[in-house]
């Protein structure tokens, strides 16, 4: 077998180890959530606040550290969202994964489109527990 052949096989090997590396990682079932809250500033439009949303929406597909991806609105009943309107809950496998979203360029740029609407945020990170 000649070795062209082989570098295939080889490239599919190193992915799949570096694949299994990535799950043994958080073989410990522990992943480390990044959570955000936003407060928009009074007068803020719907349309300003979909523009928002959708900046958002788009990291997941621009920085690969992002492991998982949800957000949604308030509605709870409770009257204690001190004005927090949305919530958006990112999953990283590493505190060296989230240490790469945070000045990455793409999350930069997000901040430029939130910046002119926000009136609050709120950010909290954790490692999950059972």
């Amino acid at each position: 077998m000649k070795i062209k052949h082989l570098t295939p096989l080889w490239g599919l090997g190193l992915a799949l180890l570096l694949s299994f590396g990535a799950m043994a990682q958080s073989s410990s079932g522990k992943v480390l959530r990044h959570v955000v809250m936003f407060k928009f500033k009074d007068g803020t439009t719907a349309e300003q606040v979909k523009k928002v949303e959708d900046a958002f929406r788009k990291l997941p597909t621009q920085i690969k550290e992002i492991k998982g991806f949800e957000w949604g609105t308030n509605n709870s009943p409770e009257g204690l969202d001190q004005g927090f309107t949305h919530c958006f809950f990112l999953t990283f496998a590493s505190e060296a994964d989230r240490a790469i979203y945070l000045p990455h360029p793409d999350h930069k740029a997000f901040g430029k489109v939130l910046g002119p609407y926000l009136d609050k945020v709120l950010v909290v990170d954790y490692w999950t527990q059972k």
